[in-house]
């Protein structure tokens, strides 16, 4: 596993498909404006429903930010499209399937590596990341995390 992203980093780019199977490239938001990527579990599991239903409701908040919102996990596309539909989520989900991704980021797991880590990377307009919030059991605190960064830097 490479070096975890952390504070003062420049996001690392990456193309991965959203839950209608169309490839997002980072380069088209990365530098030009801020960014929210929340890795989490799995699909329609308790803490992640909780976790994605927040962003959801708090969306717009982070849209008067000027700022995009992505979820991610290795469910597939078809998997993100129930979550999606289920939930009326606004923002895309990508599949990271082979969990290339959240290798790239450093993305931790926990209870002994058996479940994917719940992580939260906030990035500014330049590409930097700005906040690292890694917890497990509190899906709630990301949200809060990322818009008082954003709110504290407006």
């Amino acid at each position: 596993m490479t070096n975890p992203i952390q504070l003062g980093d420049k996001c690392p780019d990456f193309s991965l498909p959203n839950q209608s199977g169309k490839v997002i490239h980072l380069s088209d938001y990365l530098g030009k404006q801020k960014l929210v990527l929340f890795f989490y579990p799995k699909d329609d599991t308790p803490g992640c429903t909780k976790e994605a239903c927040e962003f959801r409701d708090r969306y717009a908040e982070f849209l008067e930010l000027g700022c995009a919102v992505f979820g991610i996990s290795s469910d597939s596309e078809d998997s993100h499209i129930g979550f999606i539909e289920k939930h009326a989520l606004p923002y895309p989900l990508l599949s990271d399937r082979n969990k290339t991704v959240r290798k790239l980021f450093g993305v931790p797991g926990n209870l002994f590596g058996l479940i994917p880590g719940r992580v939260t990377y906030i990035i500014d307009e330049q590409g930097i990341v700005i906040g690292v919030f890694n917890s497990q059991l509190d899906p709630i605190g990301h949200i809060d995390a990322a818009l008082r960064l954003f709110q504290a830097n407006h």
